[in-house]
């Protein structure tokens, strides 16, 4: 094991999507793998493949399908976690199975109902059963960063004589501080046999905004792999951001002397199809990502950095994927300059999708003068996260004004080659078309979010709706991009009463019930 060399541990299809309202369908966690194995990580935790039939087949096929990472799943100390876990992963290049206990008192009294004994002697089993299914096997005492020194030790001793390679330390729910955190992981490189020859993670959430912080306070003690999700998603207020972690590494080489093997280049566009995917968007004073991160407002900030740039930036917006131009795309464009656009962009298309993106990307050159990558990213994006569809739009028109009733009028396509039309009012000329939608639908949702944006700048600039509604008690969402914003709103509507339909049809079995995980 090289002693500089930090491994990143990447948990956004996990951890990440644990995030309130960030759940993501297969082809999406799938995208995202494949821009994690870009982006160069070392590890992608996939899922957690008890939990879910859903949560199975991803970890399944992130394990058959992404190559490069090892691909690592999540298990409770149990056999019927582990076998699963490894019937979801065994077909992986580089499995993983990441095994995890409670250990701290008050997990123990009110969680488990465990004595300590029992506690250990779970841990234990555990790890060998793991290891009798692959040698790469991780162990986390859950919430370690407030169990007792000692009794965390004499897990941690016995976790590694089971024959576990990793060891975790996570701080499960944010407790800690940059002092007591570095200090548990000194104690256990001082007070833990053999712990020297296996790797020592840590796992840090944000609560108290320290997740970053807590870890590099735990890699100068010795912590070699760090778990991260991209923007920082994740439980509560989140995790370890990926971003921030890897670049004040790498900034900052001088202070930690440490080696990495990601592509910088790759953190704008991983985060911006993370966010895009889960729909949490991030702040725009977000460290590394956000959109203010490389702007310069201030007068004497602009002086300093027209005569050199390092005055007032310690890194260069092209390491981490900031364009500092757009690039320019017009109707005469052929298709080899769009499809090597889309790859750069991070997007991977098969030649179905790539064709329907050329054939929207001519009609939208029509309409605009210049097509920026944000109206190219829209593009792939509709492509790539739009499901089977029960209803198409065929025409939309509308009307309203302050001495006029709102109206509508819709036109759609169903699949089984009918056309059907309708006319409604509403508050609002977008409100009439939704109620219209539903009318010829027959599909009723509750609208709980709903926004339009500029995708791009201009007064041409494509508008991105994005609607958010529940459906006998599930969110659904909805994205959809035109120059036309009520168009866009009318498709991002649609999309939603399509997943309600597919959800319906399906008959999705219910969800097993919540664990709690590291």
């Amino acid at each position: 094991m090289n002693d500089n060399r930090l491994i990143i541990f990447d948990t956004t299809l996990r951890d990440g999507e644990q995030s309130p309202g960030a759940s993501m369908n297969l082809t999406e966690k799938l995208e995202i793998a494949h821009a994690l194995a870009e982006l160069g990580v070392d590890i992608i935790e996939a899922g957690f493949p008890i939990a879910s039939p859903g949560d199975f087949e991803a970890v399944q096929l992130v394990a058959r399908e992404v190559t490069g990472p090892t691909i690592c799943g999540l298990a409770r100390c149990n056999p019927a976690d582990i076998h699963r876990a490894w019937e979801a992963l065994k077909d992986a290049a580089k499995p993983r199975i990441h095994v995890f206990l409670a250990t701290s008192a008050i997990h123990r009294e009110f969680k488990l109902k465990m004595a300590k004994e029992e506690i250990v002697r779970r841990a234990v089993e555990g790890v060998k059963l793991a290891r009798e299914c692959c040698e790469n096997v991780e162990f986390s005492p859950e919430d370690a960063a407030r169990t007792e020194l000692e009794f965390l030790a004499e897990v941690v001793e016995k976790a590694i004589e089971a024959g576990a390679s990793t060891i975790n330390v996570p701080d499960t729910v944010g407790y800690a501080v940059p002092e007591q955190y570095a200090g548990a992981i000194r104690y256990l490189k001082q007070n833990v046999r053999g712990i020297g020859k296996i790797v020592l993670s840590v796992h840090c959430h944000n609560d108290l905004g320290l997740a970053v912080a807590n870890s590099l306070a735990a890699v100068k003690e010795g912590g070699r792999q760090i778990e991260c999700t991209i923007n920082g998603i994740g439980e509560r207020a989140g995790n370890c951001a990926l971003e921030e972690i890897v670049m004040a590494i790498k900034t900052r080489s001088d202070f930690y002397g440490l080696e990495l093997g990601i592509n910088t280049k790759r953190l704008l566009p991983t985060s911006r199809l993370v966010s895009r995917v889960t729909g949490i968007h991030v702040q725009r004073n977000k460290a590394i990502v956000g959109q203010n991160a490389f702007a310069h407002e201030a007068g004497i900030h602009q002086d300093g950095m027209l005569k050199h740039a390092n005055t007032y930036e310690i890194m260069r917006p092209e390491d981490v994927g900031v364009l500092r131009t757009d690039l320019v795309l017009g109707k005469h464009s052929g298709r080899h300059a769009l499809s090597q656009r889309i790859r750069d962009l991070g997007y991977h298309l098969d030649v179905q999708q790539l064709q329907k993106v050329f054939e929207d990307f001519k009609v939208l050159a029509d309409r605009k003068k210049t097509i920026y990558d944000a109206d190219v990213e829209a593009l792939a994006e509709s492509v790539l996260h739009t499901g089977p569809a029960v209803w198409t739009l065929e025409a939309v028109t509308c009307s309203g004004g302050s001495a006029t009733v709102p109206c509508a009028a819709v036109a759609l396509w169903h699949k089984e080659g009918v056309i059907k039309k309708d006319a409604g009012t509403g508050d609002g000329p977008i409100d009439a078309v939704f109620k219209t939608i539903e009318k010829i639908t027959n599909v009723y949702v509750k609208l709980r979010q709903f926004s339009i944006v500029s995708v791009t700048e201009d007064e041409d600039a494509q508008g991105e709706a994005q609607i958010e509604a529940e459906f006998n008690g599930r969110i659904l969402r909805g994205r959809a991009v035109s120059t036309d914003i009520i168009e866009a709103s009318a498709l991002a509507y649609l999309q939603v009463i399509n997943r309600a339909l597919l959800r319906e049809q399906l008959k999705m079995n219910p969800q097993t019930e919540e664990v709690s995980v590291t």
